[in-house]
């Protein structure tokens, strides 16, 4: 009998064993759970994600504008978001997307709406008066997007009874759609201004220079005819590289490829005034930044060196590796400035001057690129030359350039 005991005994304390070895086991699985982000909480909580990621899953489309794919893009998101039966993204003219049943019906009465709400600039609440008796879409609610330039179209949300709740959510949802766009309107500006500044330093590129570059060519035709040629070349490589009409960015590699070919056209015409120094980290050779943001400086050095001075131009450019950062110098012995004039300068506060639109927009590109930390620091004063000092990150999110193949001739 004993031994019978100590059996169901033991077959109880397993038993036993099982179920606390069980749900210790459940409470460590929870637990788990819980630490791996798996636990998103209350209902409320769980609805506040649920919101939030299907708005951050329609903002990029939006970025592009509003536009026919970007409104198809982001309208299934849309409506999800407002939990309606169907929705629809409209400009001022038509329909851009529809996402819902009843397309084939009321797609063209929501233009009549939107016209009417487009008077207003508010937000309405409309009964459909649709007929068939299977359809869902009772009520739309009509709102704005607006943008720089007004009212920009509209989103119209159906309903299947009229309700306050969706005026209100439909409203606030327009009003982030109209955020979405105007922040794609703030990026295409910055683009267009990018652009802009380029032609700009592409037109300081004057016919003076590109004439005294040919004539000083020309002189060595009959006398050199190899250094004429080699000059014809740089000239063509650096006229090429200075006028392309792709990409914002470039590598460093390729931006002190054109220097060096510029300070060789520069050399042919100056001759033995023009002393230039090349110190150059290979590791830096790839940086990408902004297309002509160097090309400039060097251009303000020889000026400032010879062309403002009978004296021996030395210019010295160097790119060093800094961590996650690449410093980049340029130095010349020329005239110099006075600070205050250049404060003047860079605060657009001084036109006219000899330093020409170089300084203050690449200065201004710097910025806008990488943030005011980034600023160029420049070193100067009456008779005592210039340096400038640019930190360029190695690596910046939307900062990619596309390399030609070009690389740095070895000295």
């Amino acid at each position: 009998m004993s031994a019978v005991c100590a059996a169901v005994l033991a077959v109880v304390g397993a038993v036993l064993l099982l179920a606390a070895g069980w749900a210790a086991g459940r409470r460590h699985a929870r637990r788990g759970e819980r630490a791996a982000g798996l636990d998103l909480g209350t209902p409320v909580e769980r609805a506040t994600f649920h919101t939030l990621h299907t708005a951050s899953l329609a903002a990029p489309p939006l970025r592009a504008g509003l536009t026919e794919d970007a409104a198809r893009k982001a309208a299934r998101r849309l409506r999800s978001l407002l939990g309606t039966e169907a929705l629809c993204l409209t400009d001022r003219e038509s329909v851009l997307a529809w996402d819902g049943p009843g397309a084939d019906h009321h797609e063209r009465r929501a233009m009549a709406r939107v016209a009417v709400m487009l008077e207003s600039g508010r937000s309405q609440s409309v009964r459909t008066e649709c007929q068939r008796p299977d359809c869902p879409l009772k009520w739309a609610v009509v709102a704005p997007l607006t943008g720089e330039d007004g009212m920009l179209g509209a989103l119209v949300a159906y309903g299947s009874r009229e309700s306050a709740v969706l005026v209100r959510a439909a409203t606030e949802v327009a009003r982030w759609v109209s955020v979405q766009l105007e922040l794609s309107e703030l990026d295409r500006s910055r683009t267009r201004l990018m652009e802009a500044e380029i032609k700009a330093l592409r037109a300081q590129i004057s016919p003076h220079f590109i004439f005294n570059s040919l004539a000083a060519i020309a002189s060595f035709v009959r006398t050199d005819p190899e250094h004429a040629r080699e000059l014809l070349l740089e000239f063509a490589d650096f006229t090429r590289y200075s006028f392309r009409r792709h990409g914002d960015f470039t590598t460093l590699a390729e931006e002190l490829r054109s220097i060096q070919q510029y300070l060789a056209l520069a050399g042919a015409r100056f001759g033995d005034r023009l002393k230039v120094t090349l110190q150059v980290a290979p590791e830096v050779l790839p940086v990408a930044l902004p297309f002509l943001c160097l090309q400039p400086l060097v251009e303000n050095a020889v000026k400032h060196g010879l062309e403002d001075s009978t004296e021996e131009c030395r210019i010295t450019i160097t790119a060093q590796d800094a961590g996650a950062e690449a410093v980049i110098t340029v130095e010349d012995n020329g005239v110099g400035m006075d600070p205050a004039l250049l404060r003047r300068i860079l605060a657009g506060e001084q036109s006219g001057s000899s330093s020409g639109i170089g300084l203050p927009n690449v200065d201004e590109r710097i910025r806008q690129v990488y943030g005011d930390a980034y600023g160029p620091v420049i070193e100067t004063g009456v008779g005592a030359g210039m340096k400038v000092t640019i930190r360029i990150p190695k690596y910046r999110a939307g900062v990619h350039s596309s390399p030609s193949g070009q690389h740095l001739p070895q000295p």
